[in-house]
Parts: structure tokens; C-alpha cells; sequence
């Protein structure tokens, strides 16, 4: 091997702590984590990798900057979290070989940089996917529950000081709980409903088994699967081919009471299917961290439904989130290095 081979020069190109760049030369020694915290714009708060927008770099610390970015092998996160300083990069420095975005949906900022074939197949591109699996299955278990135990009417009769009357709530272990994309999120969502006694069928483009899943339904089968069930957790990630597919079809198939959690990209949801359904009793309740637009505008009748929870794309946020990441960069970096698959490699035609 070349030395180039035996090394790995890594660029963190986002505000990543010292204590996690040193992290990641401990996991792997192979790995030479570049950074300078002076030219990155600071964290406002946990895993804020776009960093302080006030923060404005001089003119001499963006040329530091790109020429940091520029003499790495790879790169811990799209520079800047900006598609456009990543295409910038990719046509600067030909010895890219990787680059490892911070979001689990990172297709779709690569997507959007717009690179040509040969840089697509030049540089391994590789999201956080999974790494914020166990927070977004913790969101989608307390949106099934809180539907199952009506939330909602708890709230109002305290709010009003009301003793009603003695009510029956539904039981998870009674349901059956379809989760739509077994991915990372849609594993550990099936997983942890399993673990509460819960039926649990999912979606399945491979027809590979996962743990904890009951019935593997095709995606051709979705509509029919959805007539069958008692909630539905969509844990899809955002291309063009999962756009509104929880649409109309899906919603109109439902029996009434479906409670319904969204924790994957907004895209894959027709709200305005969703609200219908909402109306008219086919969901009896959802919660939702995830929206087709991202802040939910104000107009949006899900903020004020009284059958909605709404997060605003939070559930995944965790102190120990950049942790996870860096750990997951020191294992690719090794498999990088070993001549072995990476982990959450993007699909650079669907770009998922």
C-alpha cells in the first residue's frame, strides 16, 4: 500500500468538539482529523452542525477555510452544510474520496450539489443514517401511545377540572403497529413496538427479514396492509419516489380509529390527505415531528388540530448525538481504509 492508503486525511468541516476529533484519532489511528474551531461557525446548542449563521468568516479565514476542506481525503460533514461548498470542493480537490454528511437524510443535500457522474462515482458518500434510530422510535412509540391512551381528552377534562366518566383506553399489545420503511428508524421503531407486545407488521423493498417484524409487506401491498391495521408509523426517507406516498389511496383504506406517527422525512405524507382523514375520523390521532415544509407554516391547520401533535423536527436531538456520529465516521474510516463497505452509502441515483 501507498502511504495514502495506510492514512487517512480527514477534514471536519463543520464544528465538530476537540474532544470528538480526538475521539475519532483514538477509535481509528489511521485517521488525521484536520480542524481549526476558529475557521467553523459555533454550535447554537446540541448537533447544530450548520452552526451560528451570525458568525461570518474574513475574507482570509474563507480562503483558510476551503483551502482546509480542499487538501482532504475526506470530509466529516458537507462544508458548511451548504450543497453549494460542497460542489466547490468536489471540483477543487480531486483526491476526495469520502464524504460523510451529519444528517441521516444526506442524499438529498448531495443531490442538491448538483455533481456530475464522475465525481458521483469518484467519492463515497455516506449520511448518519441510523444514528438517530433510538430517539425518533422513542417519539413514534409515545405518538401511538398517547393516541391509544386519548391524549387529547385527558388534556381537555383536566384543563377543565372535569372527573368524567370511566373510559376504556386501547392497548398496544392488542395492535397491530405497520411500520412503512425498515430502514434504521423503521428497525428500531418495529423493535421497540415489538418489545411492547405489539403485532408488527412493515414495509420491505428487499424482502430481507428484520427483528421484531411479524409480517414483511411489499410496498405494491401497502394500501391493502393499511385497511388492516391499527397504526401506522412512517419512517421513510425523502426522494422522489416516496413523495406523498402515504397519499390519498393510503388514507381512504384506512378502518376508523388508525393512529398514525410520522418520524422519517414530510415529504412521504399528503397532509392535506392526512388532515381529510384526520376530519373525518380515520386517524383518530397523530403525531408528527416530521412536514413536507420545514418551520410548518403558520397557516397550516395541523398546528391548532385538536388531534395533532406537532414537533418541530426535534425528536432526534440528543446531547449525544455528535458522539454517535463521530464514532460512526472512526468505524467507516476503518472500513474505508480495509478496502470494506461503508455503512449508510448513499444510492446515487435515488440518493437515499
Amino acid at each position: 500500500m501507498t502511504d495514502t492508503q495506510t492514512r487517512l486525511r480527514a477534514v471536519a468541516a463543520v464544528p465538530l468538539s476537540e474532544s470528538l476529533c480526538q475521539l475519532i484519532e483514538h477509535l481509528e489511528p489511521r485517521v488525521e482529523m484536520i480542524r481549526d474551531h476558529s475557521l467553523t461557525h459555533p454550535m447554537r446548542g446540541p448537533a447544530d452542525w450548520s452552526g451560528d449563521p451570525e458568525h461570518v468568516r474574513t475574507v482570509q479565514q474563507q480562503a483558510a477555510f476551503e483551502a482546509m476542506v480542499d487538501s482532504a481525503d475526506a470530509l466529516f460533514g458537507i462544508p458548511d452544510v451548504d450543497p453549494a461548498a460542497l460542489a466547490r470542493t468536489v471540483d477543487a480537490n480531486p483526491g476526495l474520496r469520502w464524504v460523510m454528511t451529519t444528517a441521516a437524510g444526506g442524499g438529498s443535500q448531495i443531490q442538491a450539489a448538483g455533481l456530475d457522474s464522475a465525481a458521483l462515482d469518484r467519492i463515497v458518500f455516506t449520511t448518519s443514517a441510523g444514528v438517530h434510530a433510538g430517539p425518533l422510535a422513542e417519539f413514534a412509540v409515545l405518538g401511538v401511545l398517547a393516541g391509544a391512551k386519548d391524549l387529547p381528552r385527558l388534556q381537555a377534562d383536566q384543563a377543565g377540572k372535569r372527573w368524567s366518566e370511566r373510559w376504556e383506553m386501547r392497548q398496544v399489545d392488542e395492535m397491530t403497529v405497520l411500520v412503512v420503511g425498515l430502514g434504521g428508524i423503521g428497525a428500531e421503531c418495529a423493535r421497540r413496538f415489538k418489545a411492547l407486545g405489539a403485532t408488527v407488521w412493515g414495509t420491505t423493498r428487499s424482502g430481507e427479514p428484520v427483528d421484531g417484524v411479524d409480517r414483511l409487506v411489499p410496498l405494491d401491498d401497502l394500501v391493502t396492509a393499511a385497511g388492516q391495521v391499527d397504526a401506522i408509523v412512517v419512517a421513510l426517507p425523502g426522494t422522489a419516489q416516496t413523495h406523498h406516498l402515504i397519499g390519498p389511496e393510503v388514507f381512504a383504506a384506512l378502518r376508523p380509529g388508525v393512529i398514525f406517527a410520522s418520524v422519517g422525512r414530510g415529504t412521504a405524507v399528503d397532509e392535506g390527505a392526512l388532515l381529510e382523514a384526520l376530519d373525518d375520523g380515520r386517524v383518530a390521532y397523530a403525531a408528527m415531528d416530521v412536514f413536507e415544509v420545514e418551520p410548518l407554516p403558520s397557516g397550516s391547520a395541523l398546528w391548532n388540530h385538536p388531534r395533532v401533535l406537532v414537533s418541530p423536527h426535534t425528536a432526534a436531538l440528543s446531547s449525544k448525538e455528535e458522539e454517535r456520529i463521530a464514532r460512526r465516521f472512526a468505524e467507516n474510516a476503518a472500513r474505508l481504509l480495509d478496502g470494506l463497505p461503508l455503512r449508510a452509502a448513499v444510492d446515487t441515483v435515488e440518493f437515499y
